[in-house]
């Protein structure tokens, strides 16, 4: 166990050093995810004019929970994967005695503590800007919102590493992700609240993993009843498939990629 928290704390401090010296480019990557601030100014407008299920101040405080939300559950891992495949340059991280997953979660670990400064005071700005949407969580709800997230962030994590494999038979693997994102956005709650899609729509989402990215650790924030367990064990079913399909396609990669002479 010691060895093993050791390799863990080296892992985590060289990719904090690595990961400041691109904190410049981390902050671009944050401010181009702010499509959840965009839509805030729309839905808000659309609120006082239409007849939808929340309030404009309801839409402001959601979308801001989903801009927060969305930076802590980001994956970019399969892109990763899939260059290292590509370049060849995966042999050499087989010739090390740590499995390459621990490094890519190392660094994705590592990133949310460098884009955190930047987050909260994009947080701010959108508090002084509309102050009437100001407000602070009960601390059972951001415990539980936390504990969603870090559910979220294993399954979607483990969801997108399993795709990563197909590197190994196509130098294209990251486009299954590119489709997999165009029916996230629809489905996840990221670009509307699925408490206006139709209840049947609303009901087929649910058997998916994608409202249980975003729109349940949202409603926890938000201080709405969610069905935590579900919601926990939802992720951890597809999370435990994801890393079962991953082990056997990783088997099945590696004789392929020694095959092909890397």
């Amino acid at each position: 166990m010691r060895r093993a928290y050791l390799t863990a704390l080296a892992l985590c401090r060289a990719s904090l050093a690595n990961m400041l010296e691109y904190r410049a480019e981390i902050y671009l990557w944050v401010l181009a995810s702010a499509l959840p601030l965009i839509l805030l100014g729309v839905w808000s407008q659309a609120a006082h004019s239409g007849s939808f299920p929340l309030s404009p101040v309801e839409f402001i405080r959601y979308f801001i929970s989903v801009f927060v939300v969305r930076q802590f559950t980001f994956i970019w891992v399969i892109w990763e994967f899939e260059e290292l495949v590509v370049s060849g340059n995966l042999s050499h991280q087989l010739l090390q005695p740590l499995n390459p997953v621990w490094r890519f979660l190392a660094g994705h670990l590592t990133e949310r503590v460098v884009r955190l400064p930047l987050v909260a005071g994009v947080v701010a700005l959108c508090f002084w800007l509309y102050p009437e949407a100001f407000w602070v969580p009960r601390l059972l709800d951001v415990v539980r919102a936390v504990a969603l997230l870090a559910l979220a962030f294993c399954a979607r994590f483990l969801l997108q590493y399993m795709m990563s494999m197909l590197a190994f038979w196509s130098e294209r693997a990251a486009a299954v992700e590119e489709l997999w994102f165009m029916v996230y956005l629809f489905l996840s709650g990221m670009i509307a609240p699925l408490d206006v899609y139709p209840e049947s729509v609303r009901r087929l989402t649910e058997l998916t993993p994608f409202p249980y990215l975003i729109y349940f650790p949202v409603n926890l924030l938000l201080g709405r009843d969610v069905e935590f367990a579900r919601a926990a064990l939802v992720l951890g079913s597809w999370g435990g498939v994801a890393l079962l399909v991953q082990r056997w396609l990783w088997k099945r990669g590696l004789e392929r990629y020694s095959a092909m002479g890397n």
